[in-house]
This record gives C-alpha cells, structure tokens and sequence, in this order.
C-alpha cells in the first residue's frame, strides 16, 4: 500500500495534472490565470512542419540507440564472458560511463568532436583528412549526440547481457559442442533463443531511456544547431515550457510522447507474449 500511494502520488496525479494541463494555454510566466483552448495545443503541433521533423530526429535517435547500445554491448559481453586477463579492469572500464553524470561526458564529449582542436580531428588529420563540422551540419550534429549516448549507455546492456550469459543452461552449450556446430551457428540457435527475455527487457527500458535524454543535446547542441536539427520530443517539451514559457503547448507534447511510448510497450508486449 505504501508503494501504491508513492505511485499516486508522484506519478499518476503529475501524468493526470499534465493531460489536463495540455487543453489549455497558459503562460507559465505571467500571473494571467490559464484559458481553455481545447485540442488547440494538438491541432497546432500537427499542423507545424517542425513537430514532424522533431519526430522524425527522434525516431532516428532512439532507433540508433537502442540497437546501437544493444548490439555492442552483447558483442561486448560475449567477448568478456571468456576466461581472459583483467576482464574484470575491461569491465569496470566499460561500465564506468553509465554512472557518470550526462552532462559532464556532454562536456567532455565536446573535445571529442570539436573540429578545431578535438580528439577526432586530430586522428583524421594524421591520415590526411579533414574533420566534418559537427557543431555546423546538421546530421553530423544528430550523429555526434547519438554517439555520446550510445557510448555512455553501453555499460547498462553491457552488465545486464553478461549476466544473462552467465546464466545460460550449460547442457545445452555442451550438446552443441559434442555435435560440432559452428560458432556463427550456435550463437543463433542457443545462445540468442535463450537471451530473449533479457532482450525484451533490454528493448523496453533502454527505450524509455533514449526518449528521455535531454542532458547530453543541451550541453552539446542545445537543441541545433540551424533552428531544431538535434531537437528531440522530450527536449521540445523543455524548450516550450520554460524557454517559450507555453505551459500547455508543453504538456501537450508531452502527452502526445507518452502516448506514443504506451502503444509502442503495448506493441511489444503483445509480441513478446505471441512468442512465449
């Protein structure tokens, strides 16, 4: 019961206050009371040729992502799942990024990428190329924070896929072994067959991660740059409600983005209870 009135508390009731919130126009910085509009706030979101574009860099950052953190950090935790010398130093190493704050690998990450004087620049250099302008372009901008992101949640499917690994049935590894299947062979046919529900888990809560960063696009790009070219939902939803001070337009976002993310879980718990 506790955890239940918790839950109420400071969950449902902000979700439930925020879809109220989203049927009127308030100004989150003037005294002036709040007006009802209706469906106004949606009706002008999906009229804006920006929203669109805004889900679209998100649908591009989330996709990238999840199946860039899960597929490295798989390959990762299968090649420290071996008997190798200071696996454990690897491991801590490759963990280490996912407890440090966003917004300081957002600021060290800008030396990283930098094209005057970064660590990327000055690799290319040494071959004789010249480094992209991260901070100018628009889609090397959206490439640069979806790296830092996928670097620092790497440690997260990392742990999780090693410890499924390390709970796999060795019955069946040993059967594949007396029969001679090929590795490419057994990694698809035992291996990943039993990482299913860890997966599962996996897509679903690195997914509700991913639509949520906003600490790492506002210390490196803020949004741009050129107007909203690395702008995503949740990173709208700031920029309307404190920056705009359009309360209501804000809550609306945010509500078309919960929506969002329930019919995708919905989705993918169906699917997952067809497989099962």
């Amino acid at each position: 019961m506790p955890n239940v009135v918790l839950l109420i508390v400071f969950t449902y009731r902000p979700l439930i206050d925020n879809i109220r919130l989203s049927f009127y126009n308030w100004n989150i910085s003037s005294t002036r009371p709040a007006t009802f509009v209706g469906l106004q706030n949606y009706i002008e979101w999906a009229s804006n040729p920006v929203s669109w574009q805004i889900v679209w860099q998100t649908i591009i950052f989330t996709v990238v992502a999840v199946f860039g953190s899960m597929v490295i950090g798989l390959a990762l935790a299968l090649l420290l799942d071996r008997k190798l010398k200071g696996r454990n130093f690897v491991r801590s190493l490759i963990f280490a990024p996912y407890v440090i704050s966003g917004a300081a690998i957002g600021v060290a990450f800008q030396f990283v990428f930098d094209p005057g004087y970064g660590l990327i620049q000055d690799l290319l250099g040494r071959v004789g190329m010249d480094s992209p302008d991260f901070y100018s372009s628009p889609g090397w901008a959206l490439f640069m924070v979806t790296a830092t992101y996928v670097w620092k949640n790497l440690g997260y499917t990392f742990v999780i896929y090693l410890a499924a690994l390390q709970g796999l049935r060795k019955d069946l590894d040993e059967a594949a072994e007396i029969d001679r299947t090929p590795r490419a062979r057994k990694f698809f046919r035992v291996t990943l067959p039993q990482l299913r529900p860890t997966t599962f888990f996996l897509s679903i809560t690195v997914l509700l991660n991913s639509l949520q960063v906003f600490d790492i696009i506002n210390v490196m790009t803020a949004g741009g740059p050129l107007g909203t070219s690395t702008t995503t939902l949740v990173f709208q939803v700031y920029q309307e409600t404190f920056v705009n001070s359009r309360a209501g337009y804000g809550a609306a976002v945010a509500t078309i983005m919960f929506l969002a993310v329930l019919v995708i879980t919905v989705v993918q718990v169906r699917m997952q209870d067809k497989e099962n």
